[in-house]
């Protein structure tokens, strides 16, 4: 099993409702609650962002995860000088096809790759949002969207083949696509996507099938479907599932720092959130919103707990992952076992702050997966 972390390259903070109470950015202050509080916006600035990829370092992560998007800073940007501040920490770049060519994408992981030690990992995401996608000039339709991915990612390969490479398709027409040289190890390909027309790409082309994370009858349902669609090549697809994480030494302690998360919750404005994510393409974003409907309707804090520490109170503020284990380090991994034994071989989590909460888990639940040998430390 792998374990990584995640870099928050658009803000951080001690709770989900930090910049929704008041005013959002760096000038908010303690004069937005009625209390004081340490909750404050984080920038993600470099040095920031470098105390968290230490950390997570340091703690025993395999990799850390950057999302994509412009409601962040770039990935590609942010990982190239990260790289320089760590040694081993991989880098997993989430990027959208549509906004490079697989040319680039492919002579820009080979430079990667080269000049950091082999510590790259693509994320491919297709996108879920027409307001994102027409940011970027992208008016394909969703199905397309997938077609054109299919298309970049045979491209992508075929440049880092060593040969140069020729492709006509419809969305791609090459001639004889190559790098200085092919990456050495080639970066894993993570390919996300819950509907049907995301289905066939990864199993065409994943590395590692990446799915945010659901009660494990719906996560095995994800992936029994990779591998009907996969036939042959199932096994050599991983796969991995996203979570946030609110671990402590007790139980109580961590459904109390849960509790956290969301204290002050400004019920308006959730609803205000939903209504756009209500709105989005995304299979997998109303899967999430389906996790916490049942919150929503009575607003019974129970109904967030949707399976034994498997809380989807992160999902009523924030879109893309919506869910967290939360529990006791003990608790954590029993539930991450109960995944591991489903075929999840790759945890992808993440907490609040994210500089505070490496080292809690770090300290805490990896130790406890490195006991039951599910894992290893990355650093052995």
């Amino acid at each position: 099993m792998q374990v990584h972390w995640f870099l928050p390259t658009i803000s951080d903070g001690r709770s989900l409702t930090v910049g929704t109470r008041g005013t959002h950015g760096p000038e908010a202050d303690a004069a937005d609650s009625p209390r004081p509080t340490a909750d404050q916006f984080r920038a993600p600035t470099i040095g920031y962002l470098a105390q968290i990829a230490r950390a997570a370092e340091a703690v025993g992560f395999d990799a850390v995860l950057t999302p994509t998007g412009t409601w962040c800073e770039d990935a590609w940007l942010t990982c190239a000088a990260l790289a320089q501040e760590t040694e081993r920490l991989k880098f997993l770049v989430a990027f959208r096809p549509n906004a490079v060519s697989p040319t680039l994408a492919a002579q820009q992981a080979s430079t990667f790759q080269r000049l950091f030690g082999g510590r790259l990992l693509l994320n491919i995401v297709t996108g879920g949002e027409r307001d994102e996608q027409a940011r970027f000039g992208d008016y394909l339709a969703k199905a397309d969207r997938y077609a054109r991915t299919d298309e970049f990612l045979t491209v992508l390969r075929g440049a880092w083949s060593g040969e140069p490479y020729d492709f006509k398709g419809e969305h791609y027409d090459v001639r004889g696509a190559t790098v200085l040289a092919p990456p050495s190890p080639q970066p894993r390909v993570y390919v996300v996507g819950s509907s049907q027309a995301a289905g066939p790409v990864a199993a065409r082309h994943a590395d590692t099938y990446l799915t945010w994370g659901e009660p494990p009858a719906q996560a095995a349902e994800k992936i029994a479907w990779i591998r009907g669609l996969a036939r042959e090549r199932a096994p050599q697809i991983r796969f991995g599932i996203r979570f946030h994480v609110v671990t402590r030494d007790t139980s109580a302690e961590a459904w109390a720092a849960a509790e956290h998360l969301i204290e002050g919750i400004d019920r308006s404005h959730v609803g205000r959130i939903q209504k756009i994510l209500a709105a989005s393409e995304s299979t997998g974003q109303s899967r999430m919103r389906a996790l916490h409907e049942r919150f929503r309707s009575g607003w019974k804090t129970s109904d967030l707990e949707i399976y034994p520490n498997v809380w989807a109170g992160v999902g009523l503020l924030r879109g893309g992952a919506g869910t967290a284990l939360v529990g006791s380090h003990t608790e954590v991994a029993d539930r991450i076992a109960e995944y591991a034994a489903l075929g999840f071989e790759e945890f992808i989590l993440s907490g609040f702050p994210h500089l505070e909460e490496a080292y809690m888990v770090g300290e805490g639940l990896l130790p406890e997966l490195h006991r039951r040998g599910l894992a290893q430390p990355a650093h052995q």
